[in-house]
């Protein structure tokens, strides 16, 4: 069944696809009001959740922090413990590893991995040492 995207769902994907920062529905929204000023918030929520149902871009959730929005193409995440940051990192596809270990069929995976991003190490470190 073909989808017809409406010009704010266009220009959504646009904005995500270009986007290498993991933006939040706030950025999403600040950035396409630039050209767009009469969009209004409830616009790019019902847009991004439209787009994650139908699979062309994927929602990032971090506990505690607002859900962030990203293109589809395969890769993984580094997540800061700390501060939320989020870095794009390629493991290459790793399902026939997990199927083989978990004996079955997986659809899709996401893989975040919590590591501490070096403004958390220093000031950590900054605070122990005080």
């Amino acid at each position: 069944m073909l989808v017809i995207l409406t010009k704010y769902a266009r220009k959504i994907l646009e904005i995500i696809a270009e986007s290498r920062s993991h933006m939040t529905a706030a950025q999403v929204f600040t950035q396409l009001k630039k050209n767009c000023p009469g969009v209004v918030l409830a616009t790019i929520y019902n847009n991004l959740n439209r787009l994650c149902e139908e699979g062309r871009i994927r929602r990032i959730s971090v506990e505690g922090l607002p859900d962030r929005y990203d293109r589809i193409q395969r890769h993984d995440h580094l997540v800061c413990q700390r501060c939320g940051k989020l870095l794009d990192i390629d493991l290459g596809d790793l399902r026939a590893q997990f199927e083989k270990k978990a004996g079955i069929s997986i659809l899709s995976y996401d893989l975040k991995l919590l590591y501490l991003c070096e403004d958390c190490k220093k000031n950590l470190n900054r605070k122990e040492s005080e």
